[in-house]
């Protein structure tokens, strides 16, 4: 196996550490070590934590958009695939013992001033949202219906994700999906 090069090494371990400890939790310090990496060697890369997590977004993003369409890919319709991620999210959660997500966690634990990673957040959320619309645009909901009832799916999504995590538990994500169901007849 190839091994990862300091860049790499740093996001994998920021990202890591971001994720399952908390943004304002997690110091400079605490990347070098988990990273194994020298300081110098870090600032070489990044200026700043916040560059450190908008790279962990950014590959974030990719690698959650990829498996939900992975997951999802199975499903006949677009608007199957729509309902499957609420399966997606299942799995998911439960792989992550109901860590909940990264953008959520990472924008509730975020000074004011950090533009850059709250800008990272809205590109994520709005991403899935413009997924679900483009999806229930291939149905035969109008424009302005599949926008609707996307942005209604999106909300069962992302309040199915926070009740899960404060429950540790996958049944608000079924009871979210029966919804979206009687939603999207």
């Amino acid at each position: 196996m190839k091994k990862l090069g300091v860049k790499e090494r740093i996001i994998e371990a920021a990202s890591r550490l971001f994720y399952f400890n908390g943004y304002n939790q997690t110091g400079i310090n605490q990347i070098i070590a988990e990273a194994d990496v020298a300081k110098a060697s870090m600032y070489q890369h990044f200026r700043s934590k916040e560059d450190i997590a908008v790279a962990y977004l950014i590959g974030r993003h990719a690698m959650w958009m990829g498996q939900l369409n992975e997951c999802v890919s199975v499903k006949k319709t677009s608007k199957g695939k729509v309902i499957g991620c609420f399966d997606y999210l299942i799995k998911w959660l439960n792989e992550v013992d109901f860590r909940g997500c990264g953008w959520q966690n990472i924008i509730t634990d975020l000074p004011d001033d950090h533009e850059k990673i709250k800008n990272q957040a809205i590109l994520h959320k709005n991403d899935v949202r413009h997924w679900i619309h483009n999806l229930l645009k291939e149905e035969e909901y109008t424009d302005a219906q599949a926008e609707e009832l996307g942005d209604e799916v999106l909300i069962l999504i992302e309040g199915a994700i926070i009740l899960s995590q404060i429950q540790k538990n996958d049944w608000p994500i079924k009871v979210a999906k029966k919804a979206c169901i009687k939603i999207l007849k």
